[in-house]
């Protein structure tokens, strides 16, 4: 027994002797600490994690050759060959930062992302339906966004001193030809597309990306649903102005039916319209999303909607004096894209399809007119993901589009074609973990004009901070003149317009904070050689045309969002100031443009009650006075609108039953009922001015949505048809 035990003690003392205590310290390459980093003896249980100052030890039984791992959460995994033996060792870690979503600095000059796929997310599609003052609307909500301004008389968005027609809506990477309904004068129109259709939002507001062209000012991607689910379900919808329903089954078609009549609300809420023909349509969509294999998916929709609407319009000669204007609207369009993947992700190759075709048949006073276009187009994009967690990319594509458009007047018929192509390539990388980069060039050649072009675009952003971060874009942009010009003139050129963006973004904890200065350079704009100025935005061209016009836009702006401070609430501040002159149509100085205003303000404030399954929502907004040009003008001591303020509300409330659920809503614009006014319209010899006004003054509008069945696997948010 005294052998045995001899033997036990000799046994543990070699075991003792045996161990080796490993310690250190764990930085990143500036020498700073990294706290709480895991270290440990690969194949064995031994290690440890540093503490606050990055300081390690642990004690190990392994001899020998090893490798020593340690990890940290935004930073490469290290590994490293150690040789083992007794005694004491001290070895000192230093940790590379690694590029992923959650610390990876990202281009964001001129964007405001609203995709999951980028952190930087501003505006979801429930972001949307629960603005107040927009209606439900993506455009119009976006123009509570910085750089947006607010035009009421028009449709579309006008950006950073752009006209409407300078900003184009794409969906799936296609150019959607008509995103509004028909327009009539003074009478802006809503957006086609329900914002649930989209899982991701961009709006740019400036030197945006290679892919993209012909738009001078700034593109709005809308990014359609994936498949989500392989349920079934029903949704029913009623309000004050029509009826609706949508099926989808299986999770992969889905149909939806619609019928529109404006009366009901009409009977509740006096107008400053004379409609001789209450606005009313109908139409349906059909979606497709199915994903075809592990590494293909196809989406598809079709649209097709038919309305029409009268309504008497002042003349500008006298007063109570009017005309008819009547049109009869029928649009079609479908948009198709198919997806493939290929060696393990890395080669992704996105095809699409998209056809369109909207027509108008008016009646104006005693004439008839028509007006039309057509536009088919192919695109084809290829992508390479490289570099660390596929965070760098190489895309090259092409694309074409064969366009129509004609417009009848009587006996004058006008018409042009136009074969637009394009080829472009465009990088995203990264320099290193805090500096990443685009470049990319962009060539177009459209055959209307036969003119071609080339334009380079770049942009660099710098991670300042953990949660901050500077960037910078600049660009060329190239657009063909508006088709009321190349009807009389297909000797033209490109319209430019040069970008320089710089910005500084903070997100932190639900918060985020968004400053940026922009500048921008109008060359080759289409400029009318006339008699005099006429303020008549609907005049058809008159006078020789050329590209010497020009202009510039400068300013800042300011993007606060708290999603934090207060439990359930959900507030934004938006502030833009706009400088800009252009010297562009019929316009004899380099003066500020119509449409243009200084100021633009917005207040956003929502508030979730959950026990009680209800949202409230506020909107303020103040958007400064615009120039008002008289007939004949001078362009010298220009009066000014008095600025447009409105103060909109909203609420909505959910009520479950079982595997149902209704949602009740209203909304009530301008709560003051403030008299704005747009600008003013002349009668032909400029003598006599008349007020653009809103067609109401106060809207309430309220209905209800009733859905029934499965979810397919999205939130119940996502079904509330607004």
């Amino acid at each position: 027994m005294k052998k045995l035990f001899t033997f036990i003690t000799f046994l543990f003392s070699i075991n003792g002797f045996s161990q080796v205590i490993i310690s250190g310290k764990v930085t990143d390459k500036k020498g700073e600490p990294l706290p709480f980093a895991n270290i440990q003896i690969e194949g064995t249980y031994d290690g440890a994690s540093a503490d606050e100052n990055g300081n390690f030890s642990f004690e190990t039984d392994a001899s020998g050759e090893k490798f020593i791992t340690a990890s940290m959460i935004g930073f490469k995994n290290f590994k490293k060959a150690l040789s083992i033996s007794s005694g004491k060792l001290k070895l000192d870690i230093i940790l590379e930062e690694s590029i992923n979503s959650l610390n990876a600095v990202v281009v964001t000059a001129g964007m405001f992302e609203a995709s999951d796929e980028k952190k930087m997310v501003m505006l979801k599609p429930m972001d949307i339906v629960t603005t107040a003052g927009g209606g439900a609307d993506i455009v119009s909500v976006m123009q509570f966004l910085p750089g947006a301004n607010r035009v009421g008389e028009s449709e579309g968005l006008f950006v950073r001193g752009g006209s409407a027609n300078e900003t184009k809506t794409v969906i799936d990477g296609m150019i959607v030809q008509n995103p509004f309904f028909s327009s009539t004068p003074d009478v802006p129109q809503r957006g086609r597309f329900n914002p649930f259709m989209f899982k991701g939002t961009a709006f740019s507001t400036g030197g945006y990306s290679a892919l993209y062209g012909q738009a001078l000012s700034s593109v709005l991607l809308l990014n359609t649903m994936d498949k989500q689910g392989d349920n079934s379900n029903l949704s029913i919808n009623a309000n004050m102005a029509g009826l609706g329903a949508s099926y989808t089954h299986k999770g992969w078609i889905t149909g939806t039916l619609n019928y529109s009549n404006l009366s009901p609300f009409f009977s509740l809420v006096k107008t400053n319209i004379d409609f001789e023909k209450v606005p009313q349509g109908m139409g349906g969509s059909l979606t497709i999303n199915q994903n075809l294999s592990k590494t293909s998916s196809i989406k598809a929709y079709t649209t097709y909607s038919t309305n029409q609407s009268a309504l008497n319009l002042p003349t500008y000669e006298a007063d109570n004096s009017t005309y008819i204007f009547e049109n009869n609207n029928q649009n079609i369009f479908t948009n198709t894209s198919l997806k493939n993947t290929y060696g393990d992700g890395k080669w992704v190759w996105l095809n699409g399809f998209s056809y369109s075709k909207n027509k108008d048949y008016l009646n104006i006073g005693v004439a008839v007119a028509n007006r039309g276009d057509e536009r088919t187009q192919f695109r084809s994009v290829a992508s390479r993901l490289f570099g660390e967690e596929n965070s760098s990319s190489f895309s090259f594509g092409a694309e074409y589009h064969n366009i129509k458009q004609d417009n009848i007047y009587n006996e004058y018929f006008l018409s042009l074609k136009d074969n637009y192509t394009a080829i472009f390539a465009e990088s995203e990388f990264y320099l290193s973990p805090k500096l990443a980069g685009r470049l990319g060039v962009r060539a177009e050649n459209s055959s209307v004009i036969s003119r071609s072009n080339i334009a380079p675009r770049f942009s660099l952003a710098y991670k300042a901070g953990k949660y901050a971060q500077f960037s910078l874009a600049s660009g060329r942009f190239y657009q063909n003149p508006e088709k009321e010009y190349l009807y009389l003139d297909k000797n033209l050129n490109f319209e430019i317009a040069d970008h320089l963006i710089l910005n500084y973004q903070i997100i932190k904890n639900l918060r985020t904070f968004r400053i940026e200065s922009f500048y921008k350079k109008y060359n080759s704009l289409i400029a009318e050689q006339t008699v005099q100025y006429d303020p008549n935005p609907y005049r058809f061209p008159t006078g020789s045309l050329s590209n010497t016009g020009k202009g510039f836009a400068r300013g800042f702006d300011v993007f606060f969002r708290d999603q934090k401070s207060i439990p359930n609430g959900d507030f934004w501040f938006t502030y833009s100031f706009l400088d800009t002159k252009r010297m562009f149509k019929n316009y004899k100085e380099m003066v500020t443009p119509y449409f243009a205003s200084k100021h633009n303000l917005s207040l956003v404030y929502k508030q979730f009650f959950t026990p009680i399954s209800t949202n409230i929502g506020v909107t303020f907004s103040h958007t400064s006075g615009r120039p008002i040009y008289v007939y004949g003008d001078n362009f010298k001591n220009t009066p000014y609108t008095k600025a447009f303020e409105n103060l909109s509300l909203m609420a909505s409330h959910v009520k479950m039953i079982k595997n149902q659920f209704v949602v009740f809503y209203a909304t009530l614009d301008n709560v003051l009922g403030r008299k704005n006014i747009y600008g003013y319209r002349y009668s032909n010899d400029g003598k006599e001015r008349f007020e653009v006004r809103p067609p109401m003054y106060r809207t309430f509008f309220f209905g209800i949505n009733w859905a029934i069945g499965e979810l397919n696997g999205r939130s119940k948010e996502a079904d509330l048809d607004f």
